[in-house]
């Protein structure tokens, strides 16, 4: 790992307000990383920093480039950027599509990496790391997830394309594919969540993965490796299963 030039460790991580994000800037905060917390939410930022030292917040909307550009006007040389912002809404029906919803969740979860990327990846170090954040749910449709799984798909695709253009910086990529993961956006699913886990389970994997350069972080493995297993099936058998899921 390099050191930046203020002689820490630092370490950016989007949505940091809740869920996996706080957990992973604790995560890094206690292993003796600085760690700018990203989020929209000021007062779940200054929480953070009460609970340790090494936090530093960034407040911004993602969602604005301009605001991302004022927040980051004193940021230092960064080791590790983890974008993890997002959100995740439903198409309950797919016949009355709602482009809005679509849009929100497109913005959040895709469009607002561009930004963050044109901001922040000028000032990450070489031999540095950038782990995106997208779900497993992109590993085969889903019911009702047109807008979110499309996201996550997209997020995917982009994490293995940089993966492959910033070899040449010596920057290394890795594409994070959680399940089911107890956060505040979770707690609004009305289905069965299979393997939950705790953010600070999710944060220490991520931990790990990231610390071992691995291009690919997805857990639970029991759970994550049977969605892989599923859309290994010819798309019409798939298709049949799906439906039933939503009967």
């Amino acid at each position: 790992m390099n050191h930046s030039t203020n002689g820490l460790v630092n370490v950016l991580i989007s949505g940091a307000s809740s869920g996996i994000g706080r957990a992973l800037a604790l995560h890094y905060a206690n292993q003796g990383y600085c760690v700018w917390a990203g989020g929209r939410n000021l007062d779940a930022l200054k929480s953070l920093m009460e609970v340790h030292r090494n936090i530093l917040p960034l407040c911004c909307d993602i969602t604005n480039p301009e605001a991302i550009k004022a927040a980051s006007v004193s940021l230092p040389s960064l080791d590790i950027i983890i974008l993890n912002a997002g959100t995740c809404e439903y198409i309950d029906e797919a016949k009355h599509f709602d482009g809005a919803l679509f849009s929100r969740v497109i913005n959040t979860n895709l469009i607002s990496i561009g930004y963050c990327l044109e901001a922040w990846l000028p000032l990450l170090s070489t031999g540095g790391n950038l782990a995106l954040t997208s779900s497993s749910a992109s590993f085969l449709p889903l019911p009702r997830a047109e807008a979110y799984g499309a996201s996550k798909a997209a997020v995917t695709y982009l994490a293995r394309t940089l993966s492959i253009d910033l070899k040449k910086d010596d920057i290394h990529v890795s594409v994070i594919h959680p399940g089911f993961v107890e956060t505040p956006l979770t707690d609004k699913n009305d289905f069965p969540m299979p393997c939950l886990v705790s953010p600070d389970q999710a944060a220490e994997i991520i931990y790990q993965g990231i610390s071992h350069n691995k291009s690919e972080i997805h857990f639970p493995k029991r759970f994550t490796w049977l969605l892989k297993l599923l859309s290994l099936l010819p798309f019409p058998i798939w298709k049949k299963l799906a439906a039933r899921m939503t009967k």
